[in-house]
């Protein structure tokens, strides 16, 4: 099924960011440029698994051409034209098996990449351009064991990839982070109240730490340390009795637990990577910050407001960041993959672009590192040193 030109397959997977399409910008630009045409599989490892391989199938849904000028079309938007999944080919459930492989694959968990590998071949891919963070990404690892040409590149807005100091989404997430925290203020000024807001972060952080930095709020918990909430309670009420206009912010992440605690999770359904959904940790920790408040506030209860920030930070336009970053790693991934390099992960390292050994992605796992940049007494960042840091703080050089 190829026109005689080099083809390079792209997809993206997991949850949505803004600078997706940028980074497909970044790549078709390139890909132009090297003689190859780009084909974009939709819904991320989804769409590699619901190929027909009949060349009078009708497999529009599975993948499309990305062309110029429909990637310049959306690069200045949020979110991914070619659409997003969780999707894990190695572990398909047997309700997701697309209905052509269902005679084929009978167990409750399928591993489907025998087709993946078939419809490469069929579709003519010479190589694979996966934009993910570390499930989507650790499936990649999988491909690039099974001698498929992968140049992969980081997204998440929890920065959580390992090999790199950023991740598409991260700064776009900062960025509304900050607004929307500094926004509820005035509400917060005017009601003498403590805010409680909840964001991302299943078992790293930063999305909650450097808003923090940054001033967006007075305290944060974070996944890598269990809190206290009767110590947090009395840390906001400070906070928020010291402040000329009477309030105080907590950012907490949704993968936070309180001291001998679990995870909070909404519904027992699980994806392919075995992750169920989190949420309701900011809720648990406003309630619990209402009921001790009394304690610390001469007998007087606090009132909370409590939101989860969610989506609202994911959504949206990309920031410069978000708009200069995937475009360089999509661009950068092309070349390499036209100098005859794979198995790499682009990266950004001590502010330069770089590639590193795809095989990062699954040989650790990149989290806050409590030690040197969070106070466990305080719970909020420790400001010790920015001296050579990269420049959002929290560097890979850190595990």
């Amino acid at each position: 099924m190829t026109n005689g030109k080099k083809r390079i397959g792209i997809l993206t997977g997991g949850g949505d960011v803004p600078g997706l399409n940028p980074a497909i910008r970044g790549v078709v630009y390139r890909a132009e440029q090297e003689g190859y045409e780009v084909l974009g599989f939709r819904r991320g490892w989804a769409g590699l698994i619901e190929i027909v391989r009949d060349k009078a199938a009708d497999n529009s849904g599975a993948f499309m051409p990305v062309t110029r000028q429909l990637a310049d079309r959306y690069a200045r938007t949020g979110g991914t034209f070619l659409h997003t999944s969780r999707t894990r080919p190695s572990t398909v459930p047997a309700k997701d098996v697309p209905e052509h492989l269902k005679h084929s694959y009978t167990a409750d968990k399928n591993d489907l990449t025998p087709e993946v590998l078939k419809n490469l071949e069929f579709l003519g891919i010479d190589a694979l351009v996966p934009i993910g963070g570390d499930d989507t990404l650790s499936y990649a690892v999988e491909l690039g064991r099974h001698d498929v040409p992968v140049v992969a590149i980081p997204k998440t807005m929890d920065n959580d990839v390992p090999g790199t100091d950023y991740c598409i989404g991260f700064s776009t997430t900062l960025t509304r982070t900050i607004a929307l925290a500094n926004q509820l203020r005035t509400a917060a000024a005017s009601h003498e109240r403590i805010v409680v807001l909840e964001v991302f972060g299943r078992y790293a952080g930063f999305t909650a730490l450097v808003p923090t930095w940054a001033g967006a709020a007075h305290r944060c918990v974070i996944p890598e340390y269990q809190f206290d909430p009767e110590l947090l309670t009395r840390l906001l009420v400070e906070d928020r009795n010291a402040h000329p206009d009477k309030y105080s912010i907590c950012l907490v992440s949704e993968g936070a637990t309180p001291a001998g605690g679990e995870m909070s999770f909404v519904g027992a359904d699980k994806d392919m990577f075995g992750h169920a959904k989190l949420g309701g940790m900011g809720e648990q920790v406003s309630k619990a910050v209402k009921d001790l408040s009394p304690r610390f506030n001469a007998g007087k209860r606090i009132d909370m407001i409590s939101m989860n920030l969610s989506y609202l930070v994911r959504s949206g336009d990309p920031d410069p960041v978000d708009s200069i970053v995937p475009m360089a790693w999509g661009n950068l991934a092309v070349q390499l993959l036209a100098k005859g390099e794979s198995g790499k992960l682009v990266a950004l390292h001590n502010g330069r672009y770089e590639a590193v050994d795809l095989n990062t992605v699954t040989a650790y796992k990149r989290v806050v590192d409590v030690e040197r940049y969070y106070d466990i007494e305080r719970y909020r960042p420790t400001y010790a040193s920015f001296e050579l840091q990269p420049m959002f703080g929290i560097g890979v050089e850190d595990n």
